[in-house]
């Protein structure tokens, strides 16, 4: 779901999968998706089939997904964890652009096996498949490790661009994107007592206008492919391949591969990377409400009336929702005309409770226990 961003009757589908086949619950991520829980085996392609209903997909949604190739058995396939984007509702024209952008550079990257649909989506096998199921970007061995991808527009910084693999910050110059400061080499992942590992922010290492922006991101996903650790998946990242090719070695491969240099990179600033909640209104006059939703957990409980409400306001609503890279949610698109309705169903519901500590507003939560096979701990009570 790049950029995070949904109809109402995508919610609704949502809704409707976690009670089919899940816990009744369901989370909004860090990566601006969603995620459900308690999910047992029988009911793991029925719930996968419903998202593909909705027109949504899993394809490359976490983890390592592979796939079965005439070179080794299991091989580790390009997963981009959902391209992120910065959501700035008062800024819908610059907001469109760089939407536009993430779905184009999700789509553009997104692995070509039909194995997705047939393991699935129940798509019939076709006797010799397997010699036309061929990657066009990726070729027979794919990528040695996932691979993340955001879109920032500063000055808000939300969805952490300097974390991901690949980063994209854009250029505004009078409401328009001029173009994207490219930013390689992040993340915070390490494994304790490995030395080999570390957390790493991103390099800026140069400017591409809109027009080479997809052919940028195509090289650097290539200089990966065919450069990264292959022999140690805890050293795979594009993080150390940028530390082992060095930062303009990796630099001079992927411009090889554009067939020209970056520009150089142009000014920008970051001032914060937190959720503005409340109204405020777009260039184009629409509304739009951010609201909190402790730890991304929509669910009903003594406290909450999150899945209920917002079951009734996606029912009515006419815009779209945007999920924010800090697990909250974004009411988007309001026309002024449906506005007083918005505000009532949030009240009904207590969705317009923003009254909160700025620690707690700021607060996020992954899943951990019991549900998350690597957590150590609770996390969200």
């Amino acid at each position: 779901m790049p950029a995070g961003v949904c109809t109402p009757k995508q919610w609704l589908q949502m809704d409707e999968i976690a009670d089919e086949h899940g816990n009744s619950t369901f989370k909004l991520t860090t990566r601006q998706t969603f995620q459900f829980h308690g999910i047992i085996k029988k009911h793991l392609k029925p719930a996968m089939q419903a998202i593909n209903k909705a027109l949504l997909d899993t394809i490359a949604a976490c983890g390592d997904v592979s796939k079965y190739s005439t070179v080794s058995p299991r091989i580790p396939l390009m997963a981009d964890r959902n391209v992120q984007c910065t959501v700035n509702p008062a800024m819908s024209k610059t907001h469109a652009t760089v939407y536009e952008f993430s779905k184009n550079l999700s789509e553009h990257l997104l692995p070509r096996t039909s194995a997705y649909h047939e393991i699935w989506l129940d798509q019939k096998k076709v006797a010799g498949g397997e010699v036309g199921d061929l990657e066009p970007l990726y070729g027979p061995t794919y990528l040695p490790r996932k691979f993340k991808m955001a879109v920032a527009v500063p000055p808000d910084n939300g969805v952490d661009i300097f974390t991901n693999d690949v980063g994209w910050i854009a250029i505004v110059e009078n409401d328009q994107v001029v173009g994207y400061n490219v930013t390689v080499g992040g993340g915070m992942g390490v494994t304790h007592s490995n030395k080999k590992t570390y957390p790493r922010l991103a390099d800026v290492i140069g400017f591409v206008t809109p027009e080479d922006a997809l052919k940028a991101a195509e090289c650097i996903m290539l200089t990966q492919r065919d450069n990264g650790n292959r022999q140690d998946r805890k050293n795979a990242r594009l993080k150390y391949t940028v530390d082992r090719m060095t930062l303009a070695g990796f630099k001079a491969d992927v411009e090889r591969r554009m067939g020209k240099p970056f520009q150089p990179a142009r000014p920008f600033e970051f001032t914060h990377n937190t959720d503005t909640y409340g109204w405020q209104q777009g260039h184009d006059g629409k509304w739009h409400f951010t609201m909190f939703i402790e730890n991304g957990r929509v669910e009903d409980s003594p406290r909450n009336q999150f899945k209920t409400g917002l079951r009734e306001i996606a029912s009515v609503h006419k815009g779209e929702f945007r999920l924010t890279a800090n697990q909250h949610l974004i009411l988007s698109n309001v026309a002024p005309e449906d506005k007083p309705e918005m505000e009532r169903l949030m009240a009904k519901w207590g969705l317009d409770n923003i009254s909160q500590t700025g620690l707690r507003l700021s607060s996020s939560a992954c899943v951990a226990f019991p549900t998350c096979g690597l957590a150590m701990a609770e996390s969200e009570r």
